[in-house]
C-alpha cells in the first residue's frame, strides 16, 4: 500500500481529513528549509507537498514566486532539493511526501533521470503544474515505472470527458483548484462540491482541495464539501518567513479537517 493510500485509509478511519503543508526547498536557504519540514510534520501535517525552485512558476502567486526566488538568490539547486527530500525521508518514513514542479525543469534533465532521482529521494508523487491533461499520458506512465503517483488538477470548469482522463491517469490524490488563477491566500475560495461527485463518480484518486487554503473556516468548507484533505502554502510560507509560529498554523488547520464532513 503507497504511503498515500495508508494516510487517506487511516484518516477516513479517525473521521479526518488529510491536512498537507507546502514549503519551498531552499527558502530562504537549506538549513532553515529543512527545519520548516520538520515543524510542518510536528505541527500535524499528515502530508508534504514541495516546491522545486523555478525561475517563472506560472501557477503560482506572489507569496511562492518570492518562495522560489529567494531560494534561487541562495544559489538553491535541483540536486539540493533532492538532497532535502532525502533527508526528510530518514528523518520521516511514513509521511507522504509530493514534489509539486514545471515541466522544464524535468525535461532539462530527461524524464527517466528526473524521475529516477525524484523515487531514489523518497518522494511518492510528482505533480508538473503546466503538464497539459492531454500530454500527462506519457509521463504517467513513466513514473509508474518509477514507482511514483501522478497527480493531476482539476477544476469545477473541467469538461466531463477531461475529468474522466483525470481520474483513469492520476494516482496519490487528485488537486483540486478552489477557483481560476494563481496559489494565495484569497478569502474568497470556493468549494464545489459537484466537483467532487463527478471526482468520485469517475473513480479519480482522493480529491484535495488547493490554492487558497488559509484559514480553519476554509478548511471547514473543503470538508464540509466532502473533500478527502486540503493543502495550504502561501499562509505557511508567509508565516514562515515572517517569523510567526508555523506549527502553530498548521495545528489549527490540521484541527479543522476533524469534522463529521470529513471523507475519504
Amino acid at each position: 500500500m503507497s504511503r498515500y493510500a495508508a494516510m487517506f485509509d487511516r484518516l477516513a478511519a479517525a473521521g479526518e481529513g488529510a491536512f498537507g503543508g507546502f514549503a519551498m526547498l531552499g527558502d530562504p536557504d537549506l538549513e532553515t528549509s529543512a527545519a520548516l519540514l520538520d515543524t510542518l510534520a510536528a505541527g500535524g501535517a499528515d502530508m508534504i507537498e514541495v516546491g522545486i525552485p523555478f525561475s517563472d512558476p506560472v501557477a503560482d502567486g506572489p507569496v511562492i514566486q518570492a518562495a522560489a526566488q529567494r531560494a534561487l538568490d541562495a544559489g538553491v539547486r535541483v540536486s539540493d532539493c533532492f538532497d532535502l527530500i532525502a533527508a526528510f525521508r530518514d528523518r520521516h518514513p511514513d509521511v507522504p511526501i509530493g514534489i509539486l514542479t514545471y515541466a522544464n525543469l524535468v525535461i532539462a534533465r530527461g524524464r527517466s533521470d528526473f524521475f529516477s532521482r525524484t523515487a531514489a529521494a523518497g518522494a511518492d508523487s510528482l505533480l508538473v503544474a503546466d503538464l497539459p491533461e492531454i500530454e500527462a499520458g506519457p509521463w504517467l506512465e513513466e513514473m509508474r515505472e518509477h514507482k511514483l503517483d501522478g497527480v493531476l488538477i482539476a477544476a469545477a470548469n473541467t469538461p466531463q470527458p477531461t475529468l474522466e482522463r483525470i481520474a483513469d491517469l492520476g494516482s496519490g490524490y487528485t488537486y483540486c483548484v478552489t477557483r481560476a488563477g494563481i496559489t494565495g491566500t484569497h478569502a474568497d475560495a470556493q468549494f464545489d462540491p459537484r466537483l467532487i461527485d463527478r471526482l468520485r463518480g469517475a473513480g479519480a484518486p482522493p480529491p484535495v482541495f488547493g490554492f487558497g487554503i488559509s484559514t480553519p473556516a476554509h478548511v471547514r468548507a473543503a470538508m464540509s464539501a466532502g473533500a478527502a484533505g486540503v493543502i495550504s502554502g502561501s499562509a505557511i510560507v508567509s508565516a514562515a518567513i515572517e517569523g510567526r509560529d508555523v506549527a502553530a498554523l498548521v495545528g489549527s488547520l490540521k484541527s479543522a479537517t476533524r469534522n463529521e464532513s470529513a471523507s475519504g
